[in-house]
């Protein structure tokens, strides 16, 4: 759980900023999204290697 300390003559939006921020560091969001739904170890590392063949088709050895 994250908790901002809230400074004084700090204004919530300002607070709420940092909370916004600090949120986005963590990776909270992208964790629980991640995790909504299982997927194999074989299917993580098949889309891991179509990945990266397709950067290397599009972005390598020119």
């Amino acid at each position: 759980m994250l908790i901002i300390e809230v400074k004084d003559n700090e204004s919530i939006d300002k607070a709420l900023r940092r909370y916004k921020r600090k949120f986005q560091q963590v990776g909270t969001l992208k964790e629980l999204r991640r995790r909504k739904h299982f997927t194999k170890p074989s299917v993580e590392r098949r889309d891991e290697v179509l990945k990266a063949s397709y950067k290397k088709k599009k972005f390598g050895d020119s």
